[in-house]
């Protein structure tokens, strides 16, 4: 069985992370996210990966290469001009075999069992299987609506909450099992969405279209919030995501070439990347995400927040909830706050402050 993961998109939520790099390659918790994607299909047997790009291409094939280092086998699909969801897989057709295929949204993160995923789907004989998870604001997502034996009903895009009222909070999740035959039915090159157009024309044919709720669990990690808040729930193990450091008694991961003052103090969970410095006296604090070669200077106080590779943060500086990138100079006694996120090679002077 093969996957595709579809990330071609621009990844505008996510600026200014994303002005730099492709959104599969910003880091979480220091290794890029489309490698936890990768890592969950490969747990679940799926080896083959098409991976569908469009923006900043080349640095995501540069990253990945073949795959093999990886232990899978990468396909490339390229799309010229976004085509929508189901418009990006097909694209990818010519990678396609006769067995259903595993399609994943490049926004997702999740531990879901994707094993249960194909064994529902092969089992109701469906041509389309969606993997559904419950969410508190459904409004910017997809209701999916579906009987007693999970066979879909019926879709309502961005619901009003007048719909959620009536129908739950039931969403698609981004992650589907779907015969390639299904693909058969519109051109390739033509913009088209699973949401909005494939699904709601399966429904008219009368094609087995089936959704399965999960409790795994789920998130779009598409703004700045929402990567703020899935590296916290990573440090709390609230999913099932692996990655570099050997953990302390503090509930610190520590990794490889980290340099760490006997004074500095250290709270978990907090992970700090190899070749980091941290000198006297400075505090790192529960929910903080150090990458690689960060220098953290004397004094300085990092609590909820996530520095990429490379930064200087100087002396009595001060950060809290907030999005530091690449090869940024955070001069001394500077404070950084909520919500802030700075873009790569950014420079805040000398006793600033934002929030």
């Amino acid at each position: 069985m093969k996957a595709i993961i579809i990330a071609g998109g621009l990844g505008t939520r996510l600026r200014p992370l994303t002005y730099n790099r492709p959104k599969p390659i910003v880091p979480m918790v220091n290794k890029p996210f489309v490698i936890h994607q990768i890592e969950l299909l490969k747990k679940h047997g799926i080896k083959e990966i098409i991976v569908n790009l469009h923006y900043l291409s080349d640095s995501i094939e540069e990253f990945l290469g073949d795959g093999s280092r990886l232990g899978v086998k990468i396909y490339y699909s390229i799309e010229g001009s976004p085509l929508g969801t189901a418009g990006a897989v097909k694209n990818a057709e010519e990678f396609f075999d006769s067995e259903p295929m595993v399609a994943f949204n490049g926004d997702v993160l999740t531990d879901a069992d994707i094993s249960r995923l194909i064994s529902f789907h092969k089992k109701n004989k469906a041509v389309a299987t969606i993997a559904l998870t419950r969410v508190e604001d459904p409004t910017p997502f997809g209701l999916v609506i579906t009987d007693e034996k999970g066979r879909v009903k019926k879709f309502i895009e961005k619901p009003g909450w007048n719909s959620v009222s009536v129908s739950g909070n039931m969403i698609n999740a981004g992650i589907y099992v779907l015969d390639p035959s299904i693909f058969a039915s519109f051109g390739k090159g033509i913009k088209y969405s699973f949401e909005r157009d494939l699904y709601p024309r399966l429904l008219e044919e009368g094609k087995p279209v089936y959704g399965i709720s999960f409790d795994s669990y789920w998130l779009d990690i598409g703004s700045p919030k929402k990567y703020l808040e899935a590296h916290r729930d990573i440090l709390r193990g609230e999913v099932k995501v692996s990655f570099d450091g050997k953990k302390n008694q503090n509930e610190v991961w520590i990794c490889e070439g980290a340099n760490i003052s006997p004074s500095a103090k250290l709270r978990g969970p907090s992970i700090v990347g190899p070749h980091t410095r941290i000198a006297a006296n400075a505090r790192i604090n529960p929910h903080s995400t150090i990458g690689d070669a960060v220098r953290i200077s004397e004094g300085a106080t990092i609590e909820d927040s996530v520095i990429l590779r490379n930064s200087l943060i100087g002396k009595d500086v001060k950060l809290h909830d907030c999005i530091i990138g690449e090869n940024c100079i955070i001069e001394d006694f500077a404070e950084i706050g909520e919500g802030v996120v700075l873009a790569d090679y950014s420079i805040v002077k000398k006793g600033s402050k934002l929030a």
